[in-house]
């Protein structure tokens, strides 16, 4: 039996494809080569096309199953990994409507700060865990507001991973998981977010069913599994927000087990069985993957937008492409700790929950003409994320989160020796090093929703730690004062 696995980001889609028998990896591979862009029609808008995002799976789906042990006939399991809080609509006729407007967009902010005072922050935190702010009820209310020839028509709202699970069996569902990123769930009741929706205007049926992250919620038709070079028949066992879904691909399941990723956002995202949250929701927290009914599992989530975004502006932009990355890691790692001076600020791919929702954009700080090249602008951009990482889980070490051990997956900026030095060393945490990815992680969600794997140790019996990364009391010394000069770069333009 095989299992496969799709993780639908802002920047690719990747595919997996698993042997259940033995918790094997038979293939992999993902689509486009290089990254999907973003449409920004206006300043602060952040847009894809849903049938891009399909189009794409296709041809990671058939790089897959030409790997040569793929046997599409014996896959018995679909898992979807999905960029979170985006929006989705379609008509009764399951078209879509208007271009997603995905997890970085703005344009919602005020809604959702008018929506918090007006509902009052006592009761959002309480019964939300959150303010609305730019989040999917938020960006459905602008729609109302701006778009009404669209509202009008809408038959259904949905998260990118619904659409993708849509496309594949009909069916329209969602989960508890999902409703909580998009601000559609109220913790207190256990139900929908009846109250914001009214304040909003929004009918609750324009929200999908919901379901278990790990249950059968559709088959694949006939349509998509000719599309995909697949058989009819195969359940749908698993969905998830792309950051649940990462924790879930490190075993991160249980109370004080942390998470983190650095693909086109960063996210350091921690398990808890307590329903916290930040007073100033600078980061935020949802319901778990594994959440259930006398067992609750939360998921604390700190995301800097601007990380591997950033890095591939540089690669792409600034450098015209001149360097791989590859080689912009080895560039930056010749310098010192500091980058001699220079500081990046990494927060230019939209409004920054961290930094309560502000857009300072993207800044590049302390250049001497003289001494500093592409080399330095490299180390403080890599430097620059860490820092911004450290920042945010300040604010989670606030709540009262005991973080000392942060698993992480060898994948996007964790592949960069220097990233790891720097995130390791500015955090004061253990990072564990392990050979795994989104899309292996909704692959084994298939296994766990499905039946086909019966335990959680089945599940993730050949998962592999790489290596244990400790901080260097010498090299922890240097990176502080690095971040102090670094913050205070942030708290100048902030105060400006």
């Amino acid at each position: 039996m095989q299992l496969l696995g799709y993780d639908v980001g802002s920047s690719s889609v990747k595919a997996c494809l698993l042997d259940a028998g033995n918790g094997k990896v038979i293939a992999s591979a993902f689509s486009p080569e290089s990254e999907l862009e973003i449409q920004s029609p206006q300043k602060g808008w952040a847009e894809q096309d849903p049938d891009v995002w399909w189009e794409h799976l296709k041809k990671a789906t058939a790089k897959v199953l030409n790997q040569n042990a793929a046997l599409p006939d014996e896959i018995g399991g679909i898992g979807i990994s999905y960029q979170m809080h985006g929006l989705v609509l379609v008509d009764e006729q399951q078209n879509v409507l208007h271009p997603a407007i995905i997890w970085c967009d703005g344009r919602a902010v005020e809604i959702g700060e008018k929506a918090f005072d007006a509902l009052g922050p006592e009761y959002c935190l309480e019964h939300y865990l959150n303010s609305p702010a730019n989040f999917t009820a938020s960006k459905l209310r602008w729609i109302r507001e701006h778009k009404p020839d669209v509202f009008d028509k809408i038959h259904k709202a949905m998260l990118p991973g619904d659409y993708i699970a849509m496309r594949m069996s009909g069916a329209i569902k969602t989960s508890i998981s999902g409703l909580s990123e998009g601000i559609f769930w109220d913790y207190k009741s256990s139900d929908i977010a009846y109250k914001l929706l009214d304040h909003y205007g929004i009918s609750a049926e324009l929200l999908p069913e919901y379901d278990p992250n790990f249950s059968v919620s559709g088959e694949l038709n006939n349509k998509a599994a000719e599309e995909l070079g697949l058989r009819s028949g195969v359940p749908i066992g698993y969905r998830a927000g792309d950051q649940p879904n990462n924790a879930l691909s490190l075993n991160v399941l249980d109370p004080g087990e942390v998470a983190a990723t650095a693909g086109t956002s960063g996210v350091i995202y921690g398990v808890t069985d307590k329903p916290i949250y930040d007073d100033k929701s600078r980061v935020n927290t949802f319901v778990h993957v594994n959440n259930e009914q006398g067992q609750p599992r939360y998921g604390v989530l700190l995301c800097i937008n601007g990380t591997g975004i950033q890095n591939s502006w540089l690669k792409n932009k600034l450098f015209n492409g001149q360097y791989s990355y590859d080689r912009m890691n080895e560039l930056a790692a010749e310098l010192p700790v500091g980058a001699e001076g220079v500081v990046v600020l990494p927060f230019g791919n939209g409004p920054e929950r961290v930094l309560e929702n502000r857009n300072i954009g993207g800044l590049l700080r302390n250049v001497n003409f003289n001494i500093h090249g592409d080399a330095h602008i490299m180390r403080a951009a890599q430097e620059g994320i860490a820092f911004s990482l450290s920042y945010g889980l300040q604010v989670m070490r606030e709540m009262g989160m005991d973080i000392d051990t942060i698993r992480v997956g060898s994948d996007n900026m964790f592949q960069s020796p220097l990233f790891r030095e720097a995130f390791t060393n500015t955090t004061g945490a253990t990072v564990e090093l392990y050979d795994s990815n989104g899309a292996l992680g909704a692959a084994i969600g298939a296994g766990l929703g499905t039946g086909i794997f019966k335990t959680r140790e089945e599940a993730f019996r050949n998962l592999e730690k790489i290596a244990t990364l400790t901080p260097d009391a010498r090299k922890q010394e240097a990176y502080q004062r690095s971040y102090e000069t670094w913050n205070n770069v942030l708290e100048k333009e902030l105060d400006f």
